[in-house]
Parts: C-alpha cells; sequence; structure tokens
C-alpha cells in the first residue's frame, strides 16, 4: 500500500495495532523475567516513570484554567491507570502470562454488554464465563487464587479506565489526559516501589531494562494506536484488540517458556471468541496499556 501523496509505502493499520499488541505483551515477559532480580511493583513504577517522561515530552500538556472537575477525573483516571498496571503484573509474578491476560479481559467485556437487552449479548458473557469455569475446574498448581484475583481487579480497573478514558479525553485534549494520568500513577506507587525495590533501582542494568519495558508496553502501542485509529474502523480495532489473549500466551512461550494445557487454550479461546462477539455487537472495548 502507497500513500496518495508519497511513493513510500505506508504501513497497514491492521498491521500497526498487531505490533502494538505484540509489543505490550512481550514487554510485559521481558518484565517478567526480572521479578527474580527486582519486585512486580517496582519494574512497573519504572515502565510507568519511562511512560510518564514520554507523554509529557510529547504532549506539554496545558494546566492552567483547568475546572476542578477536569482534575478530579484525570486524578480518577490515574488512579485507574496505576492500580490496574500494579494488579496485572502482580497476577503475572503468580499466573502465566496468557491466563492472566484472559481473565483480565472478563472486566472491559462485562462492560461490553452491560446494559444490553439482547439475548446474543448474555450469550457472549456465558461464553466467557464458561472459559473461565474451564479454567478453575483445570486448576493446577499455576493457578493460585492471588493470581487469579488480582487479575480480575486489574479487569475491574480496566473496565473503570475505559469508562474515565471518554471524560478524559472530552475534558483534555490529545495526549494530555493520557499523560497526566501516568503522572498521578507514577506518584501512587512511588512508596511501594521505592519500599520494595530499594538500591535495585539505581542498579543501571535494572533501569535501563525498566526503561525498555516502558518502550515497548507503554510508547510503542500507543504510537501505533495513534496512527491506526485515523484510518481504520472502531470495530475492527475492537476485534483486534481481543487478541490480547494470544498475544500473552505467545509471549510467555517465547520469552519464558511458559506452555499452557490444552485446557487453558480452550479457555482462552472462549474467552477470545466472546470478546469478539461482544465488540461486534457494541463496539466499546477499549485498549488497556498493561
Amino acid at each position: 500500500m502507497t500513500d496518495g501523496n508519497s511513493s513510500r509505502p505506508r504501513i497497514s493499520p491492521v498491521w500497526l495495532v498487531l505490533a502494538g499488541i505484540l509489543s505490550v505483551q512481550f514487554g510485559a515477559g521481558i518484565a517478567k523475567s526480572l521479578f527474580d532480580e527486582i519486585s512486580p511493583t517496582s519494574i512497573v513504577w519504572l515502565r510507568l516513570v519511562t511512560s510518564a517522561v514520554v507523554l509529557v515530552a510529547v504532549a506539554r500538556p496545558v494546566l492552567r484554567g483547568r475546572s476542578r472537575t477536569d482534575w478530579l477525573v484525570v486524578v480518577a483516571f490515574g488512579v485507574c491507570l496505576g492500580v490496574m498496571n500494579w494488579a496485572i503484573y502482580q497476577a503475572f509474578a503468580r499466573i502465566p502470562l496468557g491466563i492472566a491476560v484472559t481473565l483480565e479481559f472478563i472486566g472491559p467485556l462485562t462492560l461490553a454488554v452491560i446494559g444490553s437487552r439482547r439475548l446474543r449479548d448474555l450469550l457472549w458473557v456465558l461464553l466467557a464465563g464458561l472459559g473461565v469455569a474451564v479454567l478453575g475446574l483445570q486448576g493446577g498448581g499455576e493457578l493460585n487464587v492471588a493470581g487469579v484475583l488480582f487479575a480480575l481487579l486489574a479487569g475491574a480497573m480496566w473496565a473503570s479506565y475505559i469508562l474515565l478514558a471518554g471524560q478524559t479525553g472530552r475534558r483534555w485534549p490529545g495526549f494530555d489526559g493520557l499523560a497526566l494520568a501516568s503522572v498521578v500513577a507514577t506518584v501512587l506507587l512511588t512508596p511501594l516501589a521505592i519500599g520494595e525495590g530499594g538500591g535495585d533501582l539505581l542498579d543501571p542494568r535494572i533501569l535501563l531494562l525498566g526503561a525498555a519495558v516502558g518502550v515497548l508496553s507503554s510508547v510503542v502501542p500507543y504510537s501505533c494506536e495513534l496512527v491506526a485509529l485515523r484510518s481504520i474502523r472502531p470495530s475492527v480495532f475492537s476485534i483486534l484488540m481481543s487478541l490480547e489473549p494470544a498475544a500473552a500466551a505467545l509471549a510467555g512461550m517465547v520469552v519464558l517458556g511458559e506452555f499452557l494445557t490444552w485446557e487453558q487454550w480452550l479457555a482462552m479461546t472462549l474467552v477470545v471468541i466472546a470478546s469478539v462477539g461482544a465488540t461486534r455487537s457494541t463496539r466499546t472495548l477499549a485498549p488497556a496499556p498493561d
């Protein structure tokens, strides 16, 4: 494909979205590989610091003339962002990446069909519930209760993030709201990160790897999505985002050697199908920077 104003080839928006998805999940895989050296809280804090610095530098948000409600919305957005990232990294530390992201998807999937009176939308929720039930019945040593609860908490925060993202976007132009929310999330996790990481946060190698996770998990996908959303239909974008669990499972296998059982693959497939079905109907599923 070529741009009408240039002879240079233009990357398809579909490939940009897929690149962003893979970047997020491989960034998560690299982050998890560091958990033996530094706590999940500290590595997610380094990721947030990186994304906050880049976003603030790019957006240069204007702070003057803002109402109290504007600030309340962006602070709430930042709290959701911080808790969502913290919770999913806690889940990553306890269960495989693919399973954690599958469970996390229950949050936005439920939001996508809340209030719907159509029977088919209820069926998508039941299908996703069946997938979760398969995970519960399969169980095993890898699927501990804490990891599941952290993933579900991340999903709940993802649903809240989606709701607040719309309000933030209406009140703050461009990347201003996301940049400020990233700062709020970073400040929120700073005491925990310093308490758990201590002197490790001064290790140049850890700092470099943490920055790399921030680039892979935040900067690259934000950039890819921003360009792709200019020319891709929202319905197509949402369906592509439903591939996140599969991308997470792939990253888990390649980076961490996490191989799922056939029951876990079945459960993940059911949730992905439910997500695709729900987003084709409602188009309200939105990406989360986790």
